[in-house]
């Protein structure tokens, strides 16, 4: 079966984790990976922006870099990036071909969608000088936590998979923060409590514990600004911005802001077009970023979420700027989506909500919020 094939046999979601599982395959087969020096990302909103900022700074300094991000918009390839490319098809088929062959039949049909294509990054970025690798859901037992890491970055961390990760802050930061064991960097957009969490895990494991605002003097900040205003973007990804500026500087780099590229992620405050924006955020704490970026003004909202979401909480945190509500169909992939939870708290919110009907009047503005899954339903949909 080509790489393709398998994954499509492999399931996206589970409502268990075996936690056993990654740790127990990778060291089978760790002797024959040959992973360069690892940054790892773990939080809850962020990895991917922060993650693809730092990858870009690196690639101006004529690193060799390979970031891994998650989940994907419209092709596998995207998670794979390496100096400003997303690896090809051929790429992926010749790694499979070899992951294949060193890991044992029971080993290949066990591991999951996710934890499969972690294993295939080690190969993917072999020649590279440094790899970013941003965590899935989760933490401690994140299938990518199993690599040696030179630096973990902590990027915001709120309310989300609690069915995995538990039902309040401090249970969430303490097994996001319990996968670090070499020096941490703590992204400024962090509570008392996570902070709080983050210095005793330090302390207790001996590890060097830095703060972003320590990292980033006046100077900088004034140039991320300038950067930021240049090119539109909200204040989230420049609170991103200056995370990854100060994990280069932990990594005794120093870039060259002025020069940067563009963020060349997609669904992350994206202006798809003069009067649509897309944004792949689907928590409370992305909402809210999303409420502060977006003009006082209504928008037409595309939206839905699987039914591990809370929906009621983020469309309460949305209300004042939707106009009309449009359910975006969902592929079933594992989970159920949040539908009716959404028409329910609509009514309640006195939000006008039908279907999406695929049809977009060129003189109102919308918003595409909410899974990646609609991002990329609505792109396909436009042929994007």
């Amino acid at each position: 079966m080509t790489v393709f094939e398998t994954l499509a046999k492999k399931p996206l979601f589970s409502s268990t984790i075996d936690t056993s599982r990654m740790p127990r395959i990778y060291a089978k087969i760790a002797s024959k990976l040959n992973l360069p020096p690892v940054v790892h990302i773990v939080g809850t909103n962020g990895k991917g922006s922060t993650g693809r900022f730092l990858a870009l700074m690196m690639k101006d300094l004529k690193i060799c870099v390979g970031h891994y991000t998650s989940p994907h918009i419209k092709n596998i390839n995207e998670r794979f990036w390496i100096d400003g490319e997303c690896v090809e098809d051929a790429s992926l088929e010749k790694n499979h071909i070899f992951l294949k062959e060193i890991l044992s039949k029971e080993d290949f049909d066990e591991l999951s969608y996710f934890e499969y294509l972690t294993l295939l990054a080690p190969l993917v970025f072999k020649d590279c000088d440094t790899v970013i690798l941003e965590a899935g859901l989760g933490g401690e037992f994140d299938a990518t936590n199993v690599f040696p890491k030179s630096l973990s970055i902590v990027t915001t961390i709120g309310l989300d998979h609690q069915s995995f990760l538990g039902d309040t802050i401090e249970e969430i930061a303490s097994t996001k923060l319990r996968s670090v064991n070499t020096t941490t960097l703590l992204s400024k957009e962090q509570t008392f409590k996570v902070k709080k969490i983050a210095k005793e895990i330090a302390y207790k494991k001996e590890l060097p514990l830095l703060f972003t605002k320590d990292l980033v003097c006046d100077k900088t900040l004034k140039e991320i600004d300038a950067y930021i205003i240049k090119l539109s973007y909200p204040d989230f990804l420049k609170s991103n911005l200056q995370t990854a500026y100060a994990a280069a500087r932990a990594l005794h780099l120093t870039p060259n802001i002025k020069s940067l590229s563009p963020l060349d992620l997609r669904g992350r405050f994206e202006q798809y077009s003069d009067n649509i924006i897309l944004d792949c955020g689907h928590n409370p704490l992305a909402a809210s970023a999303l409420f502060k970026a977006l003009p006082n003004k209504k928008y037409n909202f595309i939206y839905n979420a699987y039914e591990d979401k809370d929906v009621e909480a983020v469309l309460k945190i949305l209300a004042p700027k939707i106009k009309s509500l449009f359910i975006m169909p969902l592929e079933f992939k594992g989970r159920e989506s949040s539908e009716k939870k959404i028409e329910k708290t609509a009514r309640e919110l006195k939000i006008e909500t039908s279907l999406y009907d695929f049809k977009i009047n060129p003189k109102d503005f919308y918003v595409v919020f909410g899974s990646f899954a609609v991002i990329e339903g609505f792109l396909k949909a436009t042929n994007a």
